[in-house]
């Protein structure tokens, strides 16, 4: 696995941990890491097995096969040293499923490798409140030229990532394009279950959910994940509506979730 580091190690405060979406990298969070550093936070991005300059996981390429690398990375970077971990998407779905696979193997008598304190959900699926999928993405791979790829990654962009279309451009394009390159996961499925919901309880961490409001995963049924969350997580502190944002809220309203984000980890 590839970990991208920012900021003061011996920081006192718990060190921030971000993992990205599907089909995504550390840059995700191009827009938030700089705003946590010069708060004095030691912020630690990673590339999630498969995606980025990480290797694929031994086997699988759906969340659940995330939980023993990314556990395992988090026990030799801080040795059980309080965290804080932030996970979008697809990232938040596979932190999820760490956590309770940790608190699995605290039942069973073996030691609980992470120790994150707050879990704060980004844009996380998999939450159990929508009754069909919401949106569709066009395949691109097959594609000859690359002004047809460019083409399908700006609808893919816009039918999920991002909720006004002026955003597509520039480098948020260039962030996702790039990104798309290097995508080794195999097919995800987990995120159109219920399989977050299912996994929260057991979860000891104080949990925060920060989503826009035009989340294309959710969509009409957005103003019912707070109460799913309040059902499933025993430690749920609250969640933040970001007005005019899409799933990738942290890219089209950095400023509104980076204040959001500062509020939940203080």
């Amino acid at each position: 696995m590839s970990w991208y580091a920012w900021g003061n190690a011996h920081s006192a405060q718990p060190p921030v941990v971000l993992f990205h979406g599907g089909s995504g990298s550390w840059t995700h969070w191009v827009h938030a890491i700089l705003p946590l550093v010069d708060a004095g936070r030691y912020v630690v991005a990673a590339d999630l097995p498969g995606f980025g300059q990480s290797d694929k996981p031994d086997r699988g390429g759906d969340a659940d096969a995330l939980s023993e690398p990314l556990a395992q990375g988090l026990a030799n970077l801080f040795e059980g040293r309080p965290i804080h971990l932030v996970g979008f998407s697809f990232g938040g779905l596979s932190a999820g499923l760490m956590l309770a696979a940790e608190a699995e193997r605290e039942r069973r008598g073996e030691p609980r490798r992470v120790n994150a304190q707050r879990m704060v959900f980004v844009g996380a699926p998999a939450m159990g409140v929508v009754p069909e999928r919401q949106f569709e993405l066009k395949a691109w791979r097959h594609l000859e030229t690359e002004a047809e790829r460019d083409a399908i990654h700006k609808y893919n962009l816009g039918a999920l990532m991002l909720a006004h279309p002026q955003n597509i451009e520039g480098l948020a394009f260039e962030i996702h394009k790039a990104n798309m390159a290097n995508d080794r996961g195999g097919r995800r499925r987990l995120a159109h279950t219920d399989i977050l919901a299912r996994s929260l309880p057991p979860v000891t961490s104080e949990v925060y959910a920060i989503y826009g409001q035009y989340d294309a995963l959710y969509k009409a049924w957005i103003g019912q994940l707070e109460a799913a969350y309040r059902q499933a997580a025993p430690q749920f502190k609250g969640m933040q509506l970001i007005e005019g944002a899409g799933h990738w809220v942290q890219f089209e309203a950095p400023e509104a979730f980076n204040t959001a984000l500062a509020q939940v980890l203080a």
